[in-house]
């Protein structure tokens, strides 16, 4: 593995037998990082925000999964 810092970035080098599945959530892990860098919510609004989404997600898919 390889790292290497620019001006404007880092870069990472790595072989290509890495899992790619384990690297992936890797991936997705820094993605949410850098999306919620500057975020002021509390913990309480992330998880509000979280319940209305599955309640929203049921009631669009509750019947194609209750047969």
């Amino acid at each position: 593995m390889i790292i290497e810092r620019t001006s404007n970035e880092v870069i990472i080098r790595l072989p290509a037998s890495v899992d790619v599945t384990g690297l992936q959530r890797l991936v997705d892990y820094l993605v949410y990082k850098e999306a919620t860098t500057n975020s002021k919510a509390t913990q309480e609004e992330v998880d509000e925000l979280a319940s209305e989404v599955k309640k929203g997600w049921w009631s669009r898919n509750k019947e194609r999964l209750s047969k």
